[in-house]
């Protein structure tokens, strides 16, 4: 399995999913090679291979609506982010719209179209505030969200709603029995449902940053890795805190299986699908994509991400929609921009499920199978969600100091400050 992109790009959702169908049933699709975008009539979208699955309904409904065709060319993910630094640099794009990673923005903002006029009073307040945020680049809007996700909580019903164990649990904490809300009762909650080799409390993801970086917001710190200025930070009280929370998990109260170190999103997810963990943090998306063959099937809850000092924090993982400035149907394709923000709902009625607006998944959240949208609202408006950092050097960063660190941490004896200080260098001498 390809390890994923920071926030889980769409690569990752793919791969997790195992959505090996995402890609049928495009308005029109092309296989990634030349595309003839400008022509008057039609407006050709670039996305990743299977990327354009929230895109689908909405492009038909544009097509019904305007008469205007909309194609869309796929590419893999490293062949998208390079059509578009070519064609974008160069001047000359045979695009009119893309579905783009919200941390190639600011490599690409300068080549895009601004879409400042679209971002109303009433627009920027139906989308989550990392959204908003991320759209912005120099202060232009580039991009308008398609949509995003963020990791939540999956437990076990069945083991937390057993009256046996509730019992059992109030003796010996003190309190309820509940899906735990912050870093001491999931601690206490993985614990109590560790039993042997049998079951385990939780997992601990050592092949991933991710969800290690979401503890480092709920900790309270100011940023992931670099603060808004660009200074390195990651050996900050705020990091060490959520390092030592997470690993420990590992290290000292034993609550996840053995191999965490290697553990990545596929490996997790199958743990939980067995019945072998009884809480998985984990992206929201994956509610719905429980086989019917796993002994879990029909007996999960969710719950919003657990909470640090400084509250609910996740990392989301969106993508926007960018015009080239160089396209020449720019008026167009601004109009499909505004009507898949106004039909944005419509991206829900997909494999993956996800959207970018508030009112979209508010919509759907009381709807039997939407039960996760009410968790994800919640920890997508978390008082510390906020998207990972900027830059060309950052998935460097992620693959060659971040994802080490962390599976260093899982060694037992591990210092952590000292993991921490020796990642500063390192990233100190990527961001030079």
């Amino acid at each position: 399995m390809k390890r994923t992109s920071p926030g889980l790009t769409r690569r990752g959702f793919l791969d997790i999913a195992g959505a090996t169908g995402l890609a049928a049933a495009a308005t029109a699709c092309g296989a990634g090679g030349s595309s003839s975008g400008g022509a008057s009539g039609s407006l050709t979208v670039l996305c990743e291979s299977g990327g354009h699955a929230e895109l689908t309904k909405i492009a038909a409904a544009f097509e019904k609506q305007s008469g205007h065709s909309v194609t869309f060319v796929e590419l893999p993910y490293d062949g998208l982010y390079n059509r578009l630094h070519s064609e974008l640099s160069n001047g000359s794009v045979s695009f009119d719209l893309a579905a783009v990673d919200a941390i190639w923005l600011p490599a690409f903002a300068d080549a895009l179209l601004p879409l400042d006029d679209l971002f109303t009073a009433d627009t920027k307040a139906d989308l989550f505030p990392s959204l908003v945020e991320g759209a912005q680049v120099n202060g232009r809007f580039v991009g308008m969200p398609a949509w995003t996700n963020a990791e939540i909580l999956f437990y076990r019903k069945d083991l937390f709603e057993n009256a046996a164990e509730k019992s059992a649990f109030r003796r010996k904490y003190g309190y309820p029995l509940a899906p735990p809300s912050n870093w001491r009762q999931f601690q206490d909650v993985a614990s109590f449902f560790t039993r042997g080799t049998k079951l385990y409390g939780t997992d601990v993801k050592g092949a991933v940053e991710t969800e290690w970086l979401a503890h480092v917001l709920q900790a309270g710190s100011p940023g992931v890795v670099l603060d808004d200025s660009g200074k390195v930070i990651i050996d900050n009280a705020q990091h060490l805190a959520a390092l030592k929370f997470y690993s420990d998990l590992d290290n000292r109260l034993k609550v996840s299986p053995p191999g965490a170190a290697q553990l990545d999103w596929a490996g997790a997810q199958n743990l939980f699908h067995q019945g072998r963990t009884a809480m998985m943090r984990f992206w929201a998306h994956a509610y719905p994509l429980i086989p019917k063959d796993s002994p879990v099937h029909g007996k999960v809850g969710v719950a919003p991400m657990i909470a640090g000092s400084a509250g609910i924090g996740a990392i989301p993982g969106p993508f926007y929609l960018s015009v080239p400035g160089a396209g020449r149907n720019n008026s167009l394709a601004k109009q499909f921009v505004r009507f898949a923000y106004d039909n944005n709902q419509l991206a829900i009625q997909s494999s993956l499920g996800l959207a970018a607006r508030k009112s979209a998944y508010a919509s759907y959240a009381s709807r039997p199978g939407y039960e996760h949208f009410e968790a994800l609202l919640t920890t997508l408006d978390g008082p510390v969600t906020r998207s990972r950092p900027v830059g060309p050097k950052w998935q460097q960063i992620v693959d060659t100091v971040l994802v080490p660190m962390l599976q260093k941490s899982l060694t037992g004896r591990a210092d952590y400050a000292a993991l921490l200080a020796q990642a500063r260098q390192e990233v100190e001498k990527l961001v030079q």
